[in-house]
C-alpha cells in the first residue's frame, strides 16, 4: 500500500490548471498514481502529452486540455467543451501562476496585466464556472488554490507578484464563507520558494533564487501534502512552517518585519 494514499481520490476528476511543470506535473503523476483521473490544463499542448504518456506508461489515467492562453474567451469556450466531454468533475486545483520580480518603478503595465489575467483573473474564472456544478451534487467536491506566503509575508522587488497573490487569497475566503454549509471544501496552499521552473522567469538574473536556494521546497512533497488532504475539509495548507510563523509575526510586529524583510530581500 502506498503511505500517505487518499482513498477520497480514486475515480475522482480533478481539473490542474498549469499542469505541464512544476507543482501541477507533480500534483497530476500524485493524483493519477492514487487512483484519480487528473484533467491537465496547459499552453503547451507537447509537454501535457509528453506528462500524460508518463502518467499512461504507470498504468494511470488522465485528460490533456491545452489552451493557447488563459483569456476570457478562451477560458469560456474550454470550459464548455470539459464540462461537455466530461460530464462530473470532483475538483479543481487553480495552479497556473507566473511571477516577475522587479522594484515598483520597473514595472512593466503590459507584464503586470498578464500576471494578474493568469494569478488571478483566469483562477476566479474557473471557480466561479465549475461553482455551480459542485454544489448541486450532495458528494464532496474541492476547490485548491495555490496561492503564495507571499500574500501574507510581502517582500521588496515583489509587488506585482504579491499583489495578485493577496487578490487570489482574499478570493479564496470569501469564496470559503459564501460555500461554507455546503459539501464544497475550500482550501488555500500558501507556499515559500518552490524548486521549480518558476524562477526561470521571476528572477532572470537569479540573485532571488540564489537568496533562497537552501530554504527551497520540493515539488514532490508538496504536490504530496496537498493530494493527501484532497475532499477533506483543510482551510489552509501552509509550508514551510516557519514563513507561516513570520507571517503571524508580521501581523502582531509590521514595522520590525519590515526591515527584517527589507534587509533580507532588498538586496535580490
Amino acid at each position: 500500500m502506498k503511505i500517505g494514499i487518499n482513498h477520497s481520490v480514486n475515480e475522482k476528476k480533478i481539473i490542474i490548471t498549469g499542469a505541464s511543470k512544476g507543482i501541477g506535473r507533480e500534483l497530476a503523476k500524485e493524483i493519477a498514481a492514487q487512483g484519480g483521473i487528473p484533467i491537465l490544463i496547459a499552453r503547451s499542448r507537447e509537454l501535457l502529452e509528453e506528462l500524460a504518456d508518463e502518467i499512461d506508461g504507470n498504468n494511470g489515467l488522465c485528460k490533456i486540455y491545452p489552451i493557447e492562453k488563459f483569456s476570457r474567451e478562451l477560458i469560456d469556450e474550454q470550459i464548455n467543451e470539459i464540462m461537455e466531454t466530461e460530464k462530473r468533475i470532483h475538483g479543481l486545483i487553480n495552479n497556473a501562476g507566473f511571477g516577475v520580480f522587479e522594484k515598483i518603478e520597473e514595472l512593466d503595465m503590459e507584464e503586470l496585466e498578464e500576471m494578474f489575467q493568469v494569478n488571478v483573473l483566469a483562477g476566479i474564472q474557473y471557480a466561479k464556472a465549475f461553482l455551480p456544478h459542485f454544489l448541486q451534487f450532495k458528494a464532496k467536491s474541492h476547490i485548491i488554490n495555490i496561492v503564495s506566503q507571499a500574500a501574507k509575508l510581502p517582500t521588496p522587488k515583489a509587488a506585482g507578484y504579491v499583489a495578485s497573490k493577496h487578490a487570489m487569497l482574499g478570493f479564496t475566503n470569501v469564496l470559503r464563507q459564501e460555500t461554507r454549509e455546503s459539501s464544497l471544501t475550500v482550501t488555500s496552499v500558501n507556499l515559500g520558494p518552490v524548486k521549480t521552473n518558476f524562477f526561470e522567469m521571476a528572477d532572470k538574473d537569479g540573485t532571488y533564487q540564489q537568496n533562497v536556494e537552501k530554504y527551497m521546497l520540493k515539488p514532490e512533497k508538496v504536490a504530496a501534502k496537498i493530494v493527501r488532504s484532497l475532499f477533506t475539509k483543510k482551510r489552509e495548507i501552509n509550508m514551510p512552517w516557519w514563513m507561516e510563523a513570520g507571517s503571524i509575526l508580521y501581523r502582531l510586529f509590521p514595522g520590525l518585519m519590515e526591515s527584517v524583510l527589507k534587509a533580507q530581500f532588498d538586496k535580490k
